[in-house]
């Protein structure tokens, strides 16, 4: 089961006069990312580099951010890697100190630099959820409420037009018995429609 972290964990090493800020924190994705990249740049003006790596599914990236390529974005995605987690970024922001480290020095510090940080992080299970949306008669409207709360699935939106439109979330893992249970308690007057469609 992937993981992700409940709060941002910090953490700071320094090798031969260079400071490595680390920061692990979690994130919906590249573009949320990115401006955290252009934030920490912001707070760190005089940094020599920000490098950061992102694991976030199809969005997962790596930036070494001017060091010697491959020697601080991609070994710090592997660090994520290893630790199984998801929606997940690293950064760390490198003050340079003056001696010169090399490129196995660079690799061992950025990489010690997020596995500190992720030893004091918790972590939390990714529950994936999924939206589902049906429309049933008003009279059957107050049963699929009653059921979506037993649930404990998150109602996102109604609708009263002709029919009533229901949009919910709730854990992937429990889809299928709440679709099974509405269809069978909706005696074919509900209709399943597509909850990823804009507007209901």
């Amino acid at each position: 089961m992937p993981f992700s972290l409940a709060a941002p964990a910090h953490h700071e090493l320094v090798i031969k006069k260079s400071r490595f800020i680390a920061c692990v924190e979690s994130v919906a994705g590249r573009d949320e990312a990115l401006a955290r990249v252009a934030q920490l740049k912001a707070e760190h003006p005089d940094a020599a580099h920000v490098c950061w790596a992102l694991l976030a599914g199809g969005q997962s990236a790596a930036n070494d951010d001017g060091e010697p390529g491959g020697t601080a974005g991609r070994p710090m995605l592997e660090v994520l890697r290893h630790q199984d987690l998801q929606g997940v970024m690293a950064s760390v922001v490198r003050y340079f100190g003056g001696v010169k480290l090399g490129a196995g020095g660079l690799v061992r510090a950025y990489t010690d630099a997020v596995a500190q940080a992720l030893l004091s992080a918790e972590k939390v299970p990714l529950i994936v959820q999924t939206s589902l949306a049906c429309s049933v008669p008003y009279a059957l409207e107050g049963l699929v409420r009653r059921e979506i709360e037993l649930a404990q699935a998150q109602l996102l939106e109604v609708a009263h037009g002709s029919v009533v439109t229901l949009r919910f979330a709730l854990p992937e893992t429990q889809a299928a018995a709440l679709t099974a249970r509405l269809s069978e308690s909706g005696r074919g007057q509900l209709v399943w429609l597509d909850a990823n469609a804009d507007a209901l």
